[in-house]
């Protein structure tokens, strides 16, 4: 019996010591890269927009979004939306990677868009986000759309 309980304790020591192994290995790969690579982040303001004249409850409808890119190195990272009651606040959210060489031409309008689905009755109000001031101050244009039966 001896000999028996030696053999399994001696299989069990060594899975310990293989799982011991395995996440020493893990752990010790580290993924941080000393030369990682950093972003600025931005809002740009929306140039242009497409909005139905009204919604009907429940129904589901295509906002469209036009936006300027400052740059060619400026890269889309999607529509900036919050939602407060029936007010909803729009912008194009993007990203440069630092310490890039830009093109000087400005690139074209880009489009995208978003499905929104019309759960409230009433009306909605868009903020869509323009830009800056010369004091800095975030300038939105709004748009009410009723809700209709």
């Amino acid at each position: 019996m001896f000999p028996k309980l030696l053999t399994l304790k001696w299989k069990k020591l060594k899975k310990f010591a293989l799982l011991l192994v395995l996440l020493t290995t893990l752990t010790a790969c580290s993924l941080d890269n000393d030369e990682r690579e950093n972003y600025t982040y931005s809002v740009l303001p929306i140039e242009s927009y497409t909005v139905p004249e009204s919604f009907k409850l429940g129904e589901t409808y295509v906002i469209k979004l036009k936006y300027q890119k400052p740059t060619s190195c400026h890269i889309y990272q999607g529509i900036y939306y919050t939602k407060d009651l029936n007010k909803r606040t729009i912008a194009i959210q993007s990203a440069v990677k630092d310490n890039q060489v830009c093109s000087t031409e400005v690139p074209p309008v880009s489009e995208v868009s978003f499905n929104f689905m019309v759960t409230a009755t009433g009306s909605y109000i868009f903020k869509f986000y323009k830009g800056k001031d010369a004091n800095d101050k975030n300038l939105f244009e709004d748009v009410e759309i009723q809700v209709v039966p």
